[in-house]
């Protein structure tokens, strides 16, 4: 019997960090975000096999696989969690009631792992496409964006994805944020807040087709990011906005920010060009992606 899953990782544009437990469960946290075509991908295969000596036991042999580098911000490990628990079951989602346990249940295992995080990177997973997630200590809300397909080719040739060649640890950044949160450093507070209320703007914009305002949007993430700490950008990230200033409307680092990789949104085609030109002339990698309206599949065979 071989079952196999993938479920791919996203890019979010609006309202990071508002959905952790800290503010999502007060105030209510909100995220936009998209699925893109870099999977994270399962594979279980069971049945007897023979050893060397001609013995023959029962066995299941699991892997998994992605050429999206540790630490991105792209929410990989989260996808992998979700791949995990659907190879487990070996069940495709029927519905949206079927992903949404999923992917509270990959939360729930990063819970017990002590890992402190958010819900919108195994939402994304699990839900694919482009997305509004509502998080209330409730549960969570999933609002799919209305987005023609000629916006989203539009964003495809405008938007350029790259790895900035430094991991973030995402633990040590959350215990920043949230101890001055806790705090209550009103900085760090009025961040927050301007990030949850960005998310419903990223919603409405994206469903407009209108993306005059969408850089400065993805500008104010960066900026809103800084003040929640000084940590979530350093010179590295400072030195490749500089790089592709001249090329771009805004840009902001992908996930929960200081590293991993970074989008840009440049107003034309050949400006976006340019703005990968200048990152590859640096050494920096860049990713080719699609959105993907796909998301987890589970199928089994044999």
């Amino acid at each position: 019997m071989i079952i196999e899953s993938r479920a791919p990782v996203r890019i979010d544009f609006a309202g990071a960090w508002t959905d952790v437990k800290y503010f999502a469960h007060p105030f209510g946290g909100a995220t936009t975000n998209a699925a893109i075509n870099r999977y994270v991908t399962g594979r279980t295969v069971s049945g007897e096999r023979s050893s060397e000596d001609g013995e023959v036991s029962e066995g299941i042999a699991v892997t998994y696989e992605t050429d999206i580098p540790a630490g991105s911000g792209l929410g990989t490990s989260s996808a992998l969690n979700v791949v995990w628990l659907s190879l487990a079951s070996g069940k495709n989602p029927q519905n949206v009631d079927d992903r949404a346990r999923i992917a509270e249940q990959a939360y729930e295992v990063e819970t017990v792992l002590g890992i402190l995080g958010g819900k919108q990177d195994q939402y994304a997973a699990a839900f694919g496409g482009f997305h509004l997630f509502e998080f209330e200590e409730s549960g969570v809300k999933a609002y799919p964006i209305n987005i023609a397909p000629t916006h989203i080719a539009e964003l495809e040739k405008h938007i350029t994805l790259c790895y900035t060649g430094q991991a973030r640890l995402s633990s040590n950044l959350h215990e920043n944020v949230w101890g001055g949160f806790r705090a209550g450093k009103r900085d760090v507070v009025e961040s927050l807040f301007t990030l949850r209320d960005s998310a419903y703007r990223a919603k409405e914009t994206l469903e407009s087709g209108n993306f005059d305002q969408f850089g400065a949007l993805l500008d104010l993430q960066h900026q809103c990011a800084k003040r929640l700490d000084s940590s979530l950008s350093n010179d590295l990230v400072e030195g490749l906005f500089d790089l592709v200033r001249p090329h771009i409307r805004g840009g902001k680092c992908c996930g929960a920010g200081g590293g991993g990789c970074m989008m840009f949104l440049s107003d034309s085609i050949e400006a976006q060009q340019r703005t990968e030109a200048a990152l590859r002339a640096h050494n920096i990698r860049v990713i080719d992606f699609q959105f993907a309206l796909d998301g987890l599949s589970v199928s089994r065979r044999g």
